[in-house]
């Protein structure tokens, strides 16, 4: 028992002697320790006072899910008798909200978005996102400083090539073309605008990024409804289509009728007394084939009127829970948060390199020692 407490109070002894020593190390080398510290100090409190002022706009809406288009099968006799399986056409589809941030990513859209129009202060009418970024917007001194430092590589070969090359994308309506300045804005696009979905309720966030309050909203805005018209317009395509192919059949019908209309009406002027078997007979059959035609046309009518409320009953409805307003306060730099980071590295660099040079030297010593 007894040798079992003299060893317990051998560790202890050891690890105060471990930890004495290493506060003996880091204050034999406190003023490097200190150097280190008020630099990385300087350099967090360079940041916080020159990082760009930011606003983040939000809003919060709830994707409204309507019933699936049953129409199609009204349709599937008429579109029998032209010869046409309709199949599939006229079942509803449903973009996920899941799948929004695909859709806010897309080149498609990304163009769109640098068309959007801002209000700037000390700028007379409206620029577009583009042009705000290309031709007024400052960086700041920090933005020059990365510009020329971390980025100084990316300056250089761009002032090499000259030109900037276009890039090409592939999509599902063919071929578009990317500027080497429209990247630059789809990449800056990307950390701006953030979509959120939350399955559990059921509704989605979407926030925007700017220098300006002002600014934030109306990008806000308009990146909303761009994206509320995407998921409409893909959603109204089958509706659409079917609405197109009642109108052709329609049309296809109304000459035809016309045409049988024009026809049995040439032959009653012509014949006001009908005598002859054969001309009954004739007379018969005209009549049967306008009432045909009557027919397919009357309830073609129908159905165009039909398709075109059945493209208003699929159009997707967005419930906005919280709208966008104009933020008051700045959401990016935090600048104690800032400072109190970079004092926190400043710490670990100091204390990195003071047991690190301790370390060296020691193995230093050490290959001395076996050399002689």
């Amino acid at each position: 028992m007894s040798q079992i407490n003299s060893n317990s109070q051998a560790t202890r002894g050891e690890d105060e002697i471990d930890l004495l020593d290493l506060f003996k190390t880091v204050w034999k080398q406190r003023g490097k320790v200190l150097l280190i510290l008020l630099t990385f100090m300087f350099i967090g409190l360079f940041v916080a006072i020159f990082s760009g002022k930011e606003f983040t706009a939000s809003s919060t809406f709830v994707p409204q899910i309507s019933e699936p288009n049953r129409a199609g099968g009204s349709l599937g006799g008429l579109a029998s008798l032209a010869g046409i399986n309709m199949g599939g056409v006229g079942q509803g589809t449903e973009i996920p909200p899941q799948l929004y941030p695909k859709i806010t990513s897309s080149v498609t859209y990304k163009k769109a978005l640098l068309a959007a129009k801002l209000n700037v202060d000390g700028v007379a009418g409206q620029v577009s996102y583009g042009q705000y970024y290309d031709s007024i917007h400052s960086p700041g001194v920090l933005g020059y400083v990365k510009k020329y430092t971390l980025g100084l590589p990316g300056v250089i070969i761009k002032s090499i090539k000259g030109e900037s090359e276009e890039t090409i994308v592939e999509t599902d309506n063919g071929l578009i073309k990317i500027s080497a300045e429209e990247h630059e804005h789809f990449q800056r696009m990307e950390s701006q605008m953030s979509v959120t979905p939350n399955d559990k309720e059921g509704f989605v966030s979407l926030t925007f990024v700017m220098p300006e309050p002002v600014m934030a909203a109306q990008m806000a805005i308009f990146a909303q409804e761009l994206l509320q018209k995407e998921v409409i317009a893909y959603k109204i395509s089958n509706a659409k289509e079917q609405l197109k192919f009642t109108e052709e059949r329609f049309e296809e019908k109304k000459t035809e009728f016309n045409q049988i209309q024009s026809r049995l009406a040439n032959f009653r002027d012509r014949n006001q007394n009908i005598n002859s078997a054969t001309a009954m007979n004739q007379l018969q059959r005209l009549e049967a084939e306008y009432n045909f035609a009557f027919n397919i046309y009357t309830e073609l009518a129908k159905q165009l009127e039909q398709a075109k409320l059945q493209v208003s009953k699929d159009t997707p409805v967005f419930s906005v829970i919280q709208p966008v307003s104009v933020p008051i306060e700045k959401s990016a730099p935090k600048r104690p948060l800032i400072l109190v980071i970079f004092t926190i590295l400043g710490i670990i660099v100091a204390l990195a390199y003071v047991f690190g040079s301790e370390f060296l030297r020691g193995v230093k010593e050490q290959w001395g020692e076996e050399e002689e």
